[in-house]
Order: C-alpha cells, then structure tokens, then sequence
C-alpha cells in the first residue's frame, strides 16, 4: 500500500495478546512507520500472560505505572493511539475503566483500535486450562498457561460480566455514570476476521462464525444487556432492559471474510506468509490496512459515525459472501447470550435449565427441532461458576431456517427457565403469579425495532429466581391453643 505523505505523526503504542509477544507485532509496526506514524520499538508492550499468578486486573494496574512514568519523563506524549490484539483489548479496558474511572476526559489514549479483541470471551481458553493446553502453550514455562487469565478469558466469566458494566452497559440498579467512549473521550474501533484456520492442528478449535480463536459477536464491544425478575407479580415489571454507556451510539466493528485470528495483525501479509493459504483478491488483502488507517486517521465524531455505518454495510456484504462459498458457514451471523441465574436473595442458582420454543405451548414441531439442531450451536458452563451459562445462537439460521417453519404469520422466539429446588422446604416460582410459567419473547421476525437478539452481538442476560419457602419454615401459635 501507497504511503501517505500528509500524514501527521502520532505516536501508537501496540499491545498484544495471551501468550503472544511484541515480536509478533513489527509487521504491523513496520506498516504504520512506512504511513508515517510515529512508533518504535518502545512502544510494543509486553506482559506476563503465561503465569498462573497473573490476572488481566494486575497487567492493567502494572499498565497504569508504566504509562503514567513515560509520560512524566517525555517518552511517551499526552496523546496517542492504541492498537491491541485478542486479550490485549481487556487489558486496555482494564486500565481505562480502573485508571481513569471518574476521570476518563484525562486519559491520553484517543483511537483504540482494536483487532480481533477477546471482548467477551474466547472459547479456546477453556483448551487452554487444559491438559492440551498445558503440553501445547506450557511446555516451556514449567507447564503454567496463565489460569488467572483464562479464568478471564472463559466465555461468560464473572470479569466480562463485571467488565462489561464498566464501560459498556449500566444496569437497573446501578447508581455509576461514568462514560468512557465518546465525543470527547475514547474512540473504538473493531476488526476481526471470519475465516477459521485452515492448518490441521489448528483446526481442532475452528468454529462457524469465528476466526479461529475469538467469535465475531464477542469481539465486537457493543453489547445488549437486561434483567428478568420472576418475582414480579406484573408481567410489565419483570423484565427490564439495561442502558448503555455509548449514548446513543455504536462502536465501528468491521468483519474480514479472508482474515484469521492470526493473520489480522498482518496488513501486508506477503504469500510466504499466508500460512492458512486463503485466497484473495488484491482489494481484499488490502482492506485490513485501509480500515486501521481509516480508524487512526479519524478526526471527528462525525466523521466516527460515518465509518460506523460504512462498515456495517461491508460487514453485509461479508455476510452475503454465504450465497455463493463453498463453506457458506464461515459467513454465517452469530450471536452469544450469557446468562447469570440467582435467587431474589443474590445467591446463584446452579441447577437450572433454559428452554427456547416457538410456541406458547411448547410442541414439538420441525421448527423446535431445527432450532436445537441448527441455531443453539454451543452451551458452555462456566467452569469457575456454574450459575454463568453461554450459548451460541447462529442468527443467520434463525432467520433463514427456524422462522420460515414457523406456523402463523408473526413467527417469535420464547425463553424460559426451570430450576431445581434448593431442598425440602424451599422451591422456586410456588405461589408466585407469574412463576414458571413466564414466556418471554425474545425475538421476533418481523418486527425489526423490537428484536432485543442483536447479529454479531454478546448480550448479558440476568434472571432472578424467587425463593419461596414453605409453610413449616416459620408459623405462629397461640399459647393457650398448645
């Protein structure tokens, strides 16, 4: 690509992933330099990501020390641009939301440009908790992989969802206001790709809808989020949606149809290098260092909005590419929900089961079947808390296959929920006007303002579950009656 010679030098600083390097970075640095960006080898952070001590809330906290001593002794300017890659993105997160909370107009970061960022989760980090983990990633560091971290980095942990209210959603009961993306705060920008790995061992974690590593709707920072309160006697109380933090606008999130988690951080991939052999054309490989140019040569909020909306419709275009691939699954729409369930007293509920239908009575019909077997994809339990559930919706067979099963002419999707009883004298939803029997729409097909389910989206789901205690749990009798 062309360099711009009327570019004004601005200093980026890169910060890469769990158990990656800076050394995977000086192609991309190399990039930037050659388009007149300001970046040396200074810049490149490293941090301890291998070590079963070491959480992302240390590196961020070990973060703030480092920047606030550089820009004190004139190494590092009072504004620049960060790039990050994969779990570098909580990182930043991290500093930002604990750093800079109540003060996010002082921070120096403007442009954050996020590649392929693990947002919401991966699902390799359960692989790398593992024994296969161990022997793959853990060979050399006395057979550590970073557990602090991938507790993190699980699909659905307790981090995200706390993360999550940081920066991106404000709960019911929330009583924080801070924002920390807008105007005249910090820009976001996310690119990932949707091409899985083509490699052998590599493909052992390739899922539809992903880039071999990170989901496309958990590396995209808008999130959805509401509570559902099954102690509420009317129906209009129970659910309640939460707000977001963007005030009323979205993140850029642009999808690669030809990029890997690897090779996103590569803009000028040369043959030699394109290690999953994936085809493209010469524009395709171009567009991964167009849109990180676009972001960091973005210098107002409108023109912010404008690459907003531009990159949704590319991002269509990546989707249509489904009509006529070979693997028309790479393309597909996702979407993650991450569910947390506890009683009306806080404690989490373990034992609970979610059901999806079509139907208010709950038929076994062909379109309840293709929903379990082409929509739900993957249900995870989070191994550090099983009241934290993910599950992975492909949104493309939602609205191409599930609906057009569907009888009647407004076709929705319902959720609801079951629980096992803590014990003898204690059950859930009894006496209860609304109980168990509360059916919520959750989306719908047509109807497109009222769709809660988002494409490429991570939603934040939190159910309340009543308690309600027998009859023997507490009486009162009258003295002289005994």
């Amino acid at each position: 690509m062309e360099a711009r010679r009327d570019r004004m030098p601005r200093q980026v600083l890169i910060i890469h992933g769990w158990s990656d390097t800076s050394k995977s970075f000086k192609s991309l640095a190399n990039f930037l330099r050659d388009n007149k960006y300001l970046i040396t080898e200074l810049w490149l952070g490293d941090y301890i990501s291998l070590d079963d001590d070491v959480r992302i809330t240390d590196i961020g906290k070990r973060m703030a020390q480092v920047i606030d001593d550089m820009i004190e002794r004139g190494g590092l300017l009072n504004t620049f641009d960060v790039i990050v890659h994969s779990t570098g993105g909580l990182v930043v997160r991290e500093w930002l939301t604990t750093h800079y909370r109540k003060r996010a107009n002082e921070c120096p970061m403007k442009r954050l440009v996020m590649l392929a960022p693990a947002n919401y989760g991966s699902k390799l980090a359960a692989t790398g908790k593992s024994m296969l983990g161990r022997i793959v990633k853990g060979y050399n560091n006395w057979f550590q992989t970073g557990q602090g971290m991938l507790n993190d980095l699980e699909l659905g942990s307790q981090y995200q969802w706390e993360l999550a209210q940081r920066d991106i959603l404000i709960t019911p009961d929330a009583d924080d206001s801070d924002y920390y993306y807008g105007p005249d705060l910090v820009w976001p920008f996310v690119i990932v790709g949707t091409h899985p790995y083509t490699s052998m061992l590599r493909q052992i974690v390739n899922e539809n809808g992903a880039d071999g590593t990170v989901r496309v709707c958990a590396a995209n920072l808008n999130a959805q989020g509401i509570t559902i309160d099954f102690g509420q006697d009317d129906p209009n109380k129970a659910v309640q949606l939460w707000e977001s933090r963007l005030n009323d606008f979205s993140i850029p999130l642009s999808i690669l149809p030809t990029r890997t988690h690897g090779s996103v951080v590569d803009p000028e991939r040369a043959e030699k290098d394109n290690q999953d052999g994936i085809m493209e054309t010469a524009e395709e490989k171009a567009q991964l260092g167009q849109f990180i140019l676009e972001a960091l040569d973005c210098h107002t909020f409108d023109q912010y909005r404008e690459i907003q909306q531009k990159w949704a419709e590319f991002n269509e275009k990546t989707a249509a590419r489904r009509l006529q691939s070979k693997n028309p699954d790479y393309f597909h729409q996702y979407m993650q929900v991450n569910f947390d369930v506890s009683d009306d007293f806080g404690n989490p509920i373990n034992d609970y089961f979610l059901e999806f239908f079509s139907n208010t009575a709950k038929r076994n019909d062909t379109a309840n079947v293709y929903l379990h077997h082409s929509v739900i994809e993957d249900v995870k339990v989070n191994s550090q808390n099983k009241s934290y559930r993910n599950i992975y919706f492909d949104r493309t067979d939602l609205i191409e296959g599930y609906y057009p099963q569907v009888p009647g002419k407004n076709p929705v999707l319902y959720l609801s929920i079951s629980a096992a009883s803590p014990g003898k004298n204690v059950s859930y939803f009894s006496r209860q006007k609304i109980g168990a029997d509360l059916q919520l729409p959750i989306h719908f097909q047509n109807e497109v303002a009222a769709r809660w389910l988002k494409r490429n989206t991570t939603h934040f789901v939190r159910i309340i579950l009543p308690r309600q205690p027998s009859e023997k749990v507490f009486t009162l009798t009258r003295f002289d009656k005994m």
